[in-house]
């Protein structure tokens, strides 16, 4: 059997290509793709020769001997990490997402991922999508959700907390939701004042815009402080708001240094916490977390054939995009 997928170009354009669906062995399993949502990090990848996506949901249509619960007809989807080894200290403590051993989208299985028709994954990497959450609504959860709601996890996120968030885009109106459903009061930052009204429907206690401004004025001091922008903040401006003990979990993708001032990091006792994407018992808690609260992500929806991907990433980058996009199979 032959298949669309859709692969980066040096030059960063998007090509159409044909694959062969692959013979199933152990706990693989074919998912037919319905949507995949569309994250920042494919377009790091969209000058790569691979095959892009890793926020892909589908139903399966084909399972290997080995696969132990997923049968033809079930609803799954895939993220980010594609195996582990199992073995390494990781991987038995339910951390495998940093065993070194790790296949990780980019630079394992490029011959495959979400912008296609199909794709083959171990069972063991994908998970059952909850009843109540459509597809549409699942495929960003799948990396978008699942970096957000970890970084509350590993942040250790209490409910009463103050929890700050620096930007309303993919992530950040995910993050505004979680925090909101922990019961955690959420104050959001953003540039300007355009994303207020979404902010506050979208679960924001308070609100704060911050082009210009050289302090900032809260009612209760932070307890966490999530960054969700594309680019690096400020950290000097936000360091007046942090509580002491106070947990910064930046989300940022750059290969700038990250520099605070050491002196009120270690008086004040503040804490820099990095985190990726979820382990998978952390992943399916999500998924579980979000249907039970209605969680979904807001999606602007694309055919998903050249065009529409061009047209999906020319919205990313541009900065146009509320919230999320999310391309349909044909």
């Amino acid at each position: 059997m032959s298949f669309t997928v859709f692969k980066g170009t040096p030059s960063g354009s998007i090509k159409q290509a044909t694959a062969k669906k692959r013979s199933l062995s152990g706990d693989q399993v074919l998912i037919k793709v319905s949507h995949s949502g569309v994250c920042g990090t494919d377009v790091h990848f969209k000058t790569a020769d691979i095959v892009l996506g890793h926020e892909g949901v589908g139903v399966v249509e084909e399972v290997g001997p080995a696969v132990q619960s997923l049968k033809k007809g079930d609803r799954v989807g895939w993220g980010y990490e594609h195996d582990c080894c199992g073995r390494c200290t990781h991987c038995l403590s339910g951390w495998e997402t940093f065993c070194p051993e790790r296949q990780m989208y980019g630079s394992a299985d490029t011959d495959q991922g979400s912008f296609g028709q199909y794709a083959v994954w171990r069972e063991a990497f994908v998970f059952s999508i909850p009843d109540s959450l459509d597809n549409e609504a699942a495929a960003p959860l799948m990396c978008g959700g699942s970096t957000v709601y970890n970084a509350m996890v590993v942040a250790d996120v209490k409910p009463a907390a103050v929890v700050g968030i620096v930007g309303i885009g993919g992530l950040g109106h995910l993050a505004i939701q979680f925090a909101n459903k922990m019961g955690c009061r959420v104050v959001v930052f953003s540039g300007t004042d355009s994303k207020k009204e979404e902010a506050i429907k979208l679960g924001a206690h308070e609100f704060h815009a911050t082009k210009g401004a050289k302090e900032l004025k809260i009612q209760q001091k932070l307890n966490h402080l999530i960054v969700t922008t594309s680019a690096l903040v400020d950290w000097s401006l936000y360091l007046n708001v942090l509580e002491s003990r106070a947990t910064i979990s930046p989300l940022t993708v750059s290969d700038k240094l990250f520099s605070l001032p050491h002196q009120q990091m270690i008086a004040r006792g503040l804490r820099v916490q990095g985190s990726i994407v979820a382990s998978r018992l952390v992943h399916r808690n999500m998924l579980d977390f979000a249907a039970f609260h209605g969680i979904k992500p807001m999606v602007v929806r694309f055919p998903m054939t050249e065009q529409g991907i061009k047209d999906c990433f020319e919205a990313l980058e541009g900065g146009t995009m509320r919230y999320r996009g999310v391309l349909a199979v044909q």
